[in-house]
Formats: C-alpha cells, structure tokens, sequence
C-alpha cells in the first residue's frame, strides 16, 4: 500500500454499521454535488446541445455490486454513430485493436466528438454519475465500474469487486489511471478491497481532485 496512497488500517467493507456510515456520507455528498455544480451541469449541457445535437447523457450498462447491472450515466463524449466508427478503426488499424484489447480505450479515439475531447480530460464527462451515487448504484469511492466483458479481466478476484460498490472515483483514478496497465488496475481494487476504510476513501477523494488537474483521463 505505501507508495500508492500511504498505509492505511483496514475498518470496512461489508460490516452493516460502516456500510449505512458510508451510504449515508454517498447521499450528503452526493446532494452537495449536484446543488454545487449545477450550473456547470448546465453549461455542459448548452456546450453539447450547440455543437452535436442529440442527448447530452448516455446511460451504458455496467456490473454493479453482487453483479447486478445498471445504467451508469456519462455526458455524452462521442458522435452518435460512435459502435459503427469503432468497429471499422478496429477491423482496420492493428494497433489501435492491440490499444483496445489492452485498456478497453484508445488515446486517439475518432468516435470522440470536439466537445467531448475537452470533457474526458477534465473528467466532467463523469459528473452524471453523481446520480449513480444518489440511488445507490455507485459510491463515491470505490473501484471504477466494468462493463461485462471485462469480467474475465479479473480471473479469481472477479469477486473482490463484486464485493464492492463501483465508484465515481477510486485508487485506480489516483495512481497513474491511463498510464497504469489493466492488470495493476485488478490489483489496485484487490488492494482496496483488502485497506478499505473510511480514511482511505478521504484520502481518495482528496487525491483526485489534483488528478484530474493533471489531465489524465482520456
């Protein structure tokens, strides 16, 4: 753990008492947010209507606690003919497929609208997902949540995040995210699976804000 984030004593992760402490923390912050940002929610929303007509969110399924799917909520970043757009890049160019295959992204993505270029770097993209945490789906901090293809990434520790609720943010977020390979991210939400507490989540949160200052979404 030191080197990642520090080290942390363990205090939660199934117990029913830091379980409801850490819902109800979800729901307050959660409000705040949603009071706070609403005006940058909607210039977001004007930013998109104006340069690419059509919903300004997206809803994608993803594998949620004990594996159950939900619709996990983004700004919309990409043209709406974004599947047809990646599967000819990826029929046709072998290494953005070995990208893909590797990361589940690609760095230079043609599927990303101009607007939507500007809101994946600074991670506003993901503020809808504070809906997520509102009704449950999501924490605040906790894994980032997979879609289901990706389950087969996590081998026997598939469980250890279905254990968890995904989060809007989480160690993976703050330790490199883009620059970290897939298998160090299993490894990372192991790790927070194994140090969960109340304290690490502070110390999450507080470490995304100067990460996404550093621009490292994409």
């Amino acid at each position: 753990m030191r080197g990642v984030i520090g080290a942390v004593t363990p205090d939660y992760v199934t117990g029913r008492r830091q379980l409801t402490a850490k819902r109800l923390f979800d729901i307050t912050a959660s409000i705040a947010g949603l009071l706070i940002l609403a005006p940058v929610f909607a210039f977001v929303f004007l930013m998109i209507w104006l340069t690419d007509s059509g919903p300004a969110i997206y809803a994608h399924e993803r594998v949620g606690r004990n594996g159950q799917l939900f619709r996990c909520l983004k700004f919309r970043t990409m043209r709406r003919d974004a599947d047809q757009a990646l599967a000819v890049l990826l029929q046709s160019d072998p290494e953005a497929r070995r990208e893909w295959d590797r990361a589940q992204k690609l760095r230079h993505d043609p599927r990303i609208s101009p607007i939507g270029r500007f809101l994946r770097l600074s991670s506003l993209d993901e503020l809808p997902q504070l809906l997520n945490v509102l009704a449950g789906d999501m924490s605040l901090v906790g894994p980032r949540p997979i879609i289901l293809s990706e389950c087969h990434r996590y081998g026997r520790y598939l469980g250890k995040y279905l254990d968890l609720t995904p989060g809007l943010t989480g160690l993976w977020q703050v330790s490199g995210k883009n620059s970290v390979s897939y298998r160090r991210r299993v490894a990372l939400d192991v790790l927070y699976h194994q140090q969960a507490s109340f304290r690490l989540d502070l110390m999450i949160l507080l470490k995304t804000i100067p990460a996404i200052a550093r621009t490292e979404g994409y």
